[in-house]
């Protein structure tokens, strides 16, 4: 339903909870927090590579009328795909995944996808249509909204996070319709907002405060799992205070936290909470460092990004800062255990499938170089130029 903006949203966030209003302002003693490189999750990362630009591509050919894009228009995607090179040598860098034909004599190139990449694409529909699925990622997606002051997101930042979350291609039309207890589309101005229906309070409660709930224990005393590199070594007075940090009270991030001194340690447990939150949330327990300034400083209210920047450095045991695949990740240490994903989602499960297709191309990639080198030694084994494709042990 498209309707004005109501401007409240879903009705605001939890109701303010006073215990933990008269903390100390600040404790830290403002010293640089080493940064150390983490093989393992860096390679969580940078298997991903070009894995979105991938999948966005296989989309948009399979929504077509013919399961395939003529070549001038697919030429068009390049900067809205965000790929590294032309179309043409982008699919012949990965021929598991995306096939070049002329349907008919005179007509321009098309390109589609091949049997392989086809049949994983419906393992992936398969999943997108399980009942189980649908509900637990609208869940997700309504508690990222949730977070916010109103309850609502511009449906632009909501695309930033929607390979994260694990969303169809096209999630407003094949999701979210289905879910209209849950979901409105708004307008305010030129922009368009997907905001709740309604603040659920059984859906606002995080995964530090429902583990705590498991166990029995005190939600007030929330202590977040501290996973430091192997050798890493935390200066004393970086380590004292971060004692006293993890005994501050947790403030729920669900809860309207802002009567909380800015330059606090208490403010910052709390920043720390929403972060580690909208982690999470995601099928992957990581996003891009700029996703989460956007969300932070722009929707929550806290200023420019350098602050969001400066709590993500200082807490090195929470998060891990990689640098590669030319950009910055936040991945949440706790939910990996070396390169391994802790916790099992089916659409990770279908990615690692397309990883696994797409590095295909580097044996078959391989096996012509070496025909080619190997003709260029024997020219008359070859008299028509053709390249001979040769048999290697794997």
């Amino acid at each position: 339903m498209l309707r004005p903006g109501r401007g409240g949203g879903g009705g605001g966030r939890l109701p303010i909870r006073r215990p933990h209003q008269h903390q100390p302002n600040r404790w830290f003693v403002d010293a640089k927090v080493k940064w150390v490189p983490d093989y393992h999750l860096d390679n969580v990362v940078r298997r991903d590579y070009l894995l979105p630009q991938v999948v966005s591509l296989k989309n948009r050919i399979v929504s077509s009328a013919s399961s395939s894009l003529p070549l001038p228009a697919a030429s068009l995607l390049k900067p809205m795909l965000n790929l590294p090179s032309p179309i043409l040598s982008f699919c012949r860098d990965y021929i598991s995944l995306f096939k070049i034909f002329q349907p008919c004599p005179r007509s321009h190139l098309h390109i589609g996808i091949t049997p392989r990449f086809v049949g994983l694409h419906r393992q992936e529909l398969e999943i997108f249509n399980d009942r189980g699925y649908r509900d637990d990622a609208v869940a997700r997606l309504a508690r990222l909204l949730m977070l916010t002051r109103k309850c609502r997101l511009p449906i632009k930042i909501v695309d930033q996070f929607k390979w994260d979350l694990g969303l169809p291609y096209d999630y407003v039309k094949e999701l979210l319709s289905d879910y209209p207890d849950y979901f409105d589309v708004s307008c305010s101005g030129n922009d368009l907002f997907l905001e709740t229906v309604s603040f659920r309070k059984d859906l606002a409660v995080s995964e530090l405060q429902q583990r705590a709930r498991e166990i029995g224990s005190r939600e007030s005393r929330i202590r977040y799992d501290m996973n430091f590199p192997s050798g890493y070594v935390l200066r004393k007075d970086v380590a004292e205070w971060l004692e006293r940090w993890q005994e501050l009270p947790y403030v729920s991030p669900y809860e309207d936290a802002f009567h909380l001194t800015p330059s606090g340690d208490q403010t910052e447990k709390w920043m720390v909470a929403v972060l580690h939150e909208v982690l999470w949330l995601t099928v992957g327990k990581k996003t891009e460092e700029e996703n989460l300034v956007v969300l932070l400083a722009d929707c929550l209210g806290f200023g420019d990004g350098r602050r969001v920047r400066k709590v993500l450095k200082r807490h090195p045991g929470i998060f891990y800062l990689s640098n590669k695949n030319a950009t910055r990740t936040v991945v949440l240490r706790e939910a990996y255990r070396k390169d391994w994903l802790l916790v099992r989602n089916p659409v990770v499960g279908i990615r690692h499938r397309y990883i696994a297709l797409m590095n295909r191309k580097v044996r078959r990639r391989f096996r012509i170089a070496v025909a080619r080198s190997k003709n260029t030694e024997n020219p008359g084994g070859n008299r028509h130029g053709d390249d001979q494709v040769v048999k290697m042990k794997a």
